[in-house]
């Protein structure tokens, strides 16, 4: 069955969230959203690839035993990936339910359809939040309980979410709601669980969204990049009349920040250095819930900076990429881990920066000063918690944080409140050390004076770290940060590393894209009727033809460009074409561009 398909049918009421809640999911979009609503599965499509059910056979081992809907397409690696990644190792010994999330790489080759209108909504995310096509997330709700009927004496099974979007909030908030129901009601239940997702609005960022799921609403706002760093805009909780909205989500995507560095708060400032480099780091812990968040608090302390490199929350020994990232043969890749099995103590003994913690609680107490230890010191998964590496940091450790924190346990100050703390401490760091290099980059763009509209849109000047550096003595991060240290050693080891260059990359696209949309501008203040009356036949039609591709590929790349711009481009072109002779104004008008 085609995607275009509609799956097995299902009740539109199943799921009972209420008219009045259907009303509000299904009201049809304005404007391009409504490209969602037209064919069956798109608007599902949107939020997520697929539903999976992960159970174990006593002879196969892990097996997925559903994929909803039934026409989603997975490759045996992708399937394999997610069976294993579904499952915690069998010497975490969690009983009950337990969540948690992994991310794996999509098999390459697959043809991506209906990803226009996405990639629109792409655009107006923060770039932490855009989504990476090549790779999956895997949000897993995982029961194990004892049961005597079945031959194991145990009952296991998961209930996995596979996404494009990093949205762990939501998806954990999502399960927590469905996953114990449908352990108790089977595949019934998931075809209803579908249903309601295919009637959810688009993802659009910016707008408070309502979500129905199973009789609950949930409400959220999904971030854009025109919001300040650092500040969440509140969705308000429910009114009287909004009776069926159950739970308002204070975030889609984030963490409980200080919950997951509690067991290493003394190094934050450190880790923090060695995520900005891309350094290779490995999370050992007990569980996958504790190693996921763990992983995932590490990607977003650089934040509003996105970690271009990979990161696993949950990495097995049967991942598909468990030799290419635990050969000795080469240096450990920029990419952090995070693991439970004890077999990889001893695999990644040569990593050079390992994180190894114990269970996460609730911190009612201060935690005691722990020195960095040795790698050689850490030779089982039960050696002590604490951050094992010979890395000396390039600032100077800043005691006011940890004071600060410190003082928020003794006062017994609630852990979102401590996490807005870090989350802060960390932007302000982060934005310190970007501050400076934005700066310089901005004067990479040439002068609006230098662009002529019949010459190309100029280049952008070459990107030099010593004349970067001289700029540091005035404009440095001193001007922002009262930390001291080897600023400047910070800076030579950033410039090469993956983070740097995804950034310089998206910098570098930005602004060659604001040139051709000044070159545009250019272009259409100038009389062009009247210079085609003083050139050639050939040559007008060679202009026709180039500002044809020009509004190409304003439309194309979305060049930030007014709409009136690209109207009096296209006027601009009408009115040559017509005083040209009938014969070509036939052709051109005719004539697509590429």
């Amino acid at each position: 069955m085609s995607r275009r398909e509609r799956g097995p049918d299902t009740d539109p009421g199943s799921g009972g969230a209420g008219a009045a809640a259907e009303d509000a999911a299904l009201a049809e979009p304005e404007g391009p959203e409504q490209c969602l609503s037209l064919l069956p599965w798109d608007r599902f499509s949107a939020w997520l690839h697929c539903v999976c059910v992960v159970g174990f056979d006593l002879e196969l081992g892990q097996a997925v035993e559903v994929i909803y809907p039934p026409h989603s397409k997975l490759t045996d690696k992708e399937k394999t990936n997610i069976c294993y990644l579904s499952f915690p190792d069998s010497n975490s010994g969690c009983l009950g339910d337990t969540q948690f999330c992994f991310r794996f790489r999509r098999s390459p080759g697959r043809k991506v359809s209906f990803c226009c209108f996405l990639d629109q909504l792409d655009r107006d995310l923060p770039v932490y939040l855009k989504k990476d096509s090549a790779y999956y997330y895997g949000y897993v709700y995982f029961r194990q309980v004892r049961d005597k009927s079945l031959k194991r004496g145990y009952f296991q099974k998961s209930l996995v979410l596979i996404s494009k979007l990093p949205y762990v909030h939501l998806f954990r908030t999502m399960l927590k709601q469905i996953a114990p129901e449908y352990f108790e009601k089977s595949e019934a239940f998931l075809e209803a669980v579908c249903s309601d997702v295919d009637r959810w609005p688009p993802p659009v960022p910016g707008k408070v969204l309502q979500l129905p799921i199973m009789g609950v609403i949930m409400k959220l706002r999904i971030p854009t990049y025109r919001d300040k760093p650092g500040t969440t805009p509140i969705v308000q909780n429910m009114h009287q009349a909004d009776a069926q909205i159950s739970m308002a989500l204070p975030t889609v995507h984030e963490v409980d920040l200080f919950r997951c560095f509690c067991p290493v708060f003394f190094h934050i400032q450190m880790l923090w250095e060695l995520v900005l480099l891309g350094e290779p780091l490995v999370v050992m812990a007990p569980s996958p819930s504790e190693s996921s968040e763990t992983v995932l608090a590490l990607v977003s302390c650089i934040s509003p900076l996105k970690y271009c490199s990979d990161f696993r929350p949950y990495f097995t020994i049967h991942d598909s990429e468990f030799k290419e990232y635990t050969t000795r043969t080469q240096a450990p890749p920029s990419v952090i881990l995070g693991v439970t099995n004890p077999f990889f103590a001893k695999t990644l003994q040569h990593w050079p920066h390992i994180i190894r913690i114990g269970d996460i609680k609730l911190p009612g107490e201060v935690p005691k000063q722990v020195k960095v230890k040795k790698l050689k010191n850490l030779k089982t998964l039960d050696s002590k918690p604490g951050v094992y590496t010979s890395y000396k940091p390039y600032l100077n450790k800043d005691e006011e944080i940890v004071k600060q924190l410190q003082k928020g346990v003794q006062q017994k100050r609630p852990t979102e409140a401590q996490s807005v703390i870090l989350r802060r401490y960390f932007l302000e760091l982060t934005e310190s050390f970007i501050i400076p290099l934005e700066r310089y980059v901005a004067s990479l763009m040439p002068l609006q004076k230098c662009i002529s509209p019949w010459k190309s849109p100029p280049q952008l000047r070459q990107f030099s770290q010593e004349d970067f550096m001289k700029t540091l003595e005035k404009a440095g991060p001193q001007l922002t940060s009262g930390l001291k240290g080897d600023w400047i050693g910070l800076y030579r080891h950033f410039l090469k590393s993956p983070n740097f260059d995804g950034w310089f990359r998206s910098r570098q696209k930005e602004m060659t894209q604001k040139l051709e949309a000044l070159h545009l501008e250019a272009l259409c203040n100038e009389n062009l009727v009247f210079w085609s009356q003083k050139h050639t036949e050939v040559e007008t039609v060679d202009l026709v033809l180039k500002l044809k591709n020009k509004l190409l590929q304003a439309n194309r790349e979305h060049l930030p460009v007014k709409t009136d711009t690209l109207e009096k481009l296209q006027t601009h072109i009408n009115d040559i074409i017509l005083a040209l002779p009938d014969d070509l104004q036939d052709i051109l008008l005719k004539t697509g561009t590429t």
